[in-house]
């Protein structure tokens, strides 16, 4: 398997952590999201993927993008360590936190859409912080009333054990710090973000320890 993949893209991010838990193993391609006006946007990397961004998977010949495609594929194909409950409502309660980040927060503050609201403003790093921020925490606090109010929530998002949702929720907090969003109002978020990193495959997927992570 080949991972096309950036080190700060949060959406490769969660990629990076299923793989982990799966013991999957993936070769990794650096595709450089700002660097030379983006090299998702380049022509070689549309022949991989026309959509034009990461990740992408590329596996027995055929490419998959989209991080939740990815990860539904690899939880069919590998599902020796589910990241899915085997419970239809167990996995809808998953799936229903795991798309309130990808589907809901990720995509209103993701890269090209932050370059756009910025666009003709006299500070453009201070608008996409202040958008992304909002966002985030409109996000962030209907699943923290979620988390903390419900009895299906243990050491992790769903009961003691990391799914789908975890793969979703720890990378978005990354992007919190980085536009300074106050996560001392998100207490439950927190705690299972503290969980999740003192286990190896959230810890060495994180975008720090990437081999083209940037100082």
């Amino acid at each position: 398997m080949k991972l096309y993949s950036y080190w700060r893209s949060s959406a490769a991010y969660r990629v990076r952590i299923g793989l982990n838990l799966k013991g999957l193993e993936a070769e990794t391609v650096s595709v450089h999201l700002v660097k030379n006006g983006g090299e998702q946007k380049s022509e070689s990397y549309l022949k991989i993927n026309p959509h034009g961004l990461v990740p992408a998977l590329e596996t027995d010949g055929h490419v998959i993008s989209n991080s939740l495609a990815i990860l539904e594929y690899l939880e069919e194909v590998y599902p020796q360590v589910p990241i899915l409950p085997s419970d239809a409502l167990a996995r809808a309660r998953v799936r229903q936190i795991a798309l309130a980040v990808a589907a809901d927060i990720h995509p209103v503050q993701n890269l090209r859409v932050l370059q756009r609201v910025s666009e003709g403003t006299d500070d453009p790093a201070a608008a996409m912080a202040s958008w992304a921020r909002h966002w985030i925490e409109v996000g962030f606090d209907a699943i923290e009333r979620q988390l903390s109010s419900e009895a299906e929530t243990g050491r992790f998002a769903h009961g003691d054990t990391p799914t789908l949702a975890d793969i979703c929720l720890i990378p978005q907090i990354v992007n919190a710090r980085r536009y300074d969003v106050d996560m001392t109002r998100f207490p439950t978020i927190s705690r299972i973000n503290e969980a999740a990193l003192l286990l190896p495959a959230f810890d060495l997927a994180a975008p720090q320890n990437q081999p083209d992570a940037e100082t």
